[in-house]
C-alpha cells in the first residue's frame, strides 16, 4: 500500500550565521537532515514544526517563512511512502541549551540524536543526506550569496 508521509522541517540560522543540522541513527540507517519530523493527524504544519523542536531540541521556535516544498517524486528511505516535505525559516524564541557537537554521528550514551552547526559559508550539500534537504541547501546558498 503506497500513502503520503508529510514531514515538516525548520531552518534554523544562529547569529553567527550557522545553519543547525541533526545527526540520527533510525530505521538501521545513519542520516544528517534538518530538525524536525512527521505530520500527525490533525496537526497544522506550524504546529507540528513548533512540536518537533520541542521534541528534539527542547526548544520554542516561531515559524517565520515558507522556503521549500518538494516538487519532485521521493520515496521514503524507511517503507513504501511518498515523501512530502516542507521546510521553513525558523528562528528560537529562547537560547538553544543542547550539546552541540562538532563531528558527525557523535551521539551521546542512550541517543540516537546529536546536532550541529555549520557555518553558511561552509555550507554545501554534502552536509545531508537526502535529495530534499539539499536542494534546500541549494535555495538557502542561492539567498546567502546576495
Amino acid at each position: 500500500m503506497s500513502y503520503f508521509n508529510v514531514r515538516v522541517y525548520g531552518i534554523l540560522i544562529n547569529d553567527n550565521q550557522e545553519v543547525l543540522i541533526s545527526d540520527e541513527q533510525s530505521g538501521g540507517r545513519i542520516f544528517t537532515k534538518f530538525p524536525g519530523g512527521g505530520l500527525e493527524l490533525g496537526e497544522g504544519l506550524a504546529d507540528a514544526l513548533k512540536r518537533e523542536f520541542m521534541e528534539e531540541c527542547d526548544c520554542e521556535i516561531e515559524v517565520l517563512d515558507h522556503i521549500y516544498t518538494t516538487d519532485f517524486y521521493e520515496q521514503s528511505s524507511f517503507n513504501d511512502s511518498q515523501i512530502l516535505s516542507i521546510y521553513y525559516l525558523v528562528k528560537e524564541v529562547h537560547p538553544l541549551l543542547l550539546n552541540f557537537k562538532t563531528t558527525a554521528f557523535d551521539f551521546e550514551e542512550g541517543t540516537l540524536q546529536s546536532f550541529r552547526w555549520i557555518p553558511m559559508k561552509a555550507l554545501s550539500i554534502d552536509h545531508v543526506t537526502f535529495r530534499t534537504d539539499q536542494r534546500v541547501i541549494e535555495i538557502l546558498l542561492k539567498q546567502y550569496s546576495k
